[in-house]
């Protein structure tokens, strides 16, 4: 008899991942993900308490993705390299993003921790150089509220058949110059 397939940790979150880049978060169940596997449940209950704590690991792998996107993005201008992943993000892996970012969920609250990265990868974009770390942060927010209605639009396919990749892009940019403009005038006294 040939012996038992084992699946680590990573396997089954694997596993789960696909399920949720296609169905979305509420699809993983430990039979789904056992089936995926083509096992038995025993391999999930052994490294995993229950189905939420396979979610949370999903989130966290979706995060990882993102962030080797991001990496891989790494143009030198990190501020807009981090829109362009949301996008890029958003369409393609369309129905995990609406569950992330358009659903209630305790996975995705707002994070202080994780703006922190952000912006200190935002002090190293020449584009924002003199703002405060209370002013990125502005500026952060403005552009997480707009990029976030630009995602779900790419994820939610809702633009015109002429939008492609580039002129979706040329938006984000558009709106990146107006808030940081804004910011600057803003800083100077010009803009009250």
């Amino acid at each position: 008899m040939a012996p038992k397939q084992k699946y680590s940790k990573q396997d089954i979150i694997v596993a789960a991942f696909e399920i949720a880049k296609f169905e979305g978060l509420d699809s993983i169940t430990i039979r789904r993900v056992a089936k995926k596997l083509g096992s038995s449940i025993a391999p999930i209950y052994v490294n995993f308490y229950n189905v939420d704590e396979l979610i949370q690991e999903v989130v966290k792998k979706a995060f990882e993705v993102s962030k080797q996107m991001l990496m891989d993005q790494n143009t030198g201008q990190p501020f807009r390299d981090i829109g362009i992943t949301s996008l890029r993000f958003a369409k393609e892996y369309s129905v995990l993003y609406r569950d992330l970012i358009m659903k209630n969920n305790p996975h995705m609250k707002y994070n202080n921790i994780n703006n922190a990265i952000v912006i200190e990868q935002m002090k190293k974009d020449p584009t924002l150089s003199g703002f405060s770390n209370e002013e990125m942060k502005m500026i952060l927010f403005k552009m997480q509220t707009f990029q976030t209605g630009l995602s779900v639009m790419v994820a939610y396919q809702l633009f015109p058949n002429d939008f492609n990749e580039e002129r979706i892009i040329e938006i984000l940019d558009s709106a990146a110059a107006d808030v940081i403009t804004a910011a600057r005038l803003r800083k100077n006294g010009s803009f009250e």
